[in-house]
């Protein structure tokens, strides 16, 4: 099939690998400008660019759809489909229009539940039991679109974003790749009004621990904040992110943000063990490891 791949960032990638080995015909690639990274500021191409520039592909980065010409571009590409996976610009209506059996996007959630942004971070952070990916034709609303198929995942107990972001993105390239060959007797099912929720771009407002939450709701803010922006708290004047957790046995108890022993915290009901963490300028590290290094105050801030 001649396909357009729009996406950006790393998620994306396994899915454009999967279509360049399946033998489809990619006529462009777009995805979002480089952008300024590193030390020297310089600026990087996305992780999808960097990927289409080693299969060969032709890499088109335009900073807007909406112009007419840019617009004109894509439709010239005569593309039977566009496949879109966190692509990070908004369609506009000739865009999603021009492939002759539209635009199909996937979304790493069950929709209609988690519609925008942070769809993984918020299935965690809300103690979902489980997840998955949608493989839905676009339209001009947000992530509102029907739906030709859904595969679900269990979501770990200690299972962390950066995990089930792995996760999905490999189920994704699959299921795209089951869908394209199954579009010609697929139909299309409309989502439901009921159980529609939003998952809110991750301000970093959101990051710093409160001890005074319960343990449950502090592990999943530390799992669903991991690896970015990651949840973090004051060790002894140091701002340490912390990256991996789980709930602690029944009878750890104390005063919210103490320090119960090594890494285990007390909450406002139960505490957590913190299991990695990370400091300003280092590599993650376990909890042993950082113990090795550091003296914990008697409460965490």
């Amino acid at each position: 099939m001649r396909l357009v791949f729009m996406g950006t960032p790393e998620f994306s990638v396994p899915a454009l690998d999967g279509l360049a080995q399946a033998g489809h015909d990619i006529a462009a690639v777009y995805t979002q400008p480089p952008r300024p990274a590193g030390r020297g500021r310089r600026p990087r191409p996305s992780p999808v660019a960097a990927r289409a520039q080693e299969l060969g592909l032709t890499v088109r980065h335009p900073e807007s759809l909406r112009s007419e010409e840019a617009q004109q571009a894509f439709a010239a590409l005569k593309a039977e489909a566009a496949v879109v996976v966190a692509y990070g610009l908004i369609l506009p209506q000739p865009v999603l229009d021009a492939p002759a059996r539209g635009c199909l996007n996937i979304h790493a959630s069950l929709l209609p539940r988690w519609r925008g942004a942070a769809p993984i971070h918020r299935a965690i952070m809300a103690g979902d039991a489980e997840s998955g990916v949608c493989i839905m034709q676009m339209e001009a609303g947000l992530d509102t679109g029907p739906v030709l198929m859904c595969e679900a995942t269990e979501i770990g107990p200690q299972e962390t974003t950066a995990d089930l972001h792995d996760r999905l993105s490999i189920m994704g390239a699959g299921l795209i790749e089951e869908v394209l060959l199954s579009l010609d007797y697929l139909k299309a099912t409309p989502q439901p009004d009921t159980g529609v929720t939003y998952a809110a771009k991750i301000d970093k407002s959101e990051a710093r621990v409160n001890w005074n939450a319960p343990a449950d709701q502090v592990d999943r803010l530390i799992r669903g904040l991991s690896p970015f922006p990651g949840a973090w708290c004051d060790i002894g004047g140091e701002r340490v992110k912390l990256l991996r957790s789980c709930v602690a046995g029944a009878g750890d108890k104390g005063a919210p943000g103490q320090v119960l022993r090594d890494l285990i915290v007390a909450c406002g009901s139960g505490a957590v063990t913190i299991t990695q963490v990370q400091r300003q300028g280092k590599k993650p590290m376990d909890s042993a490891e950082f113990l090795r290094g550091a003296t914990l105050p008697a409460f965490l801030a």
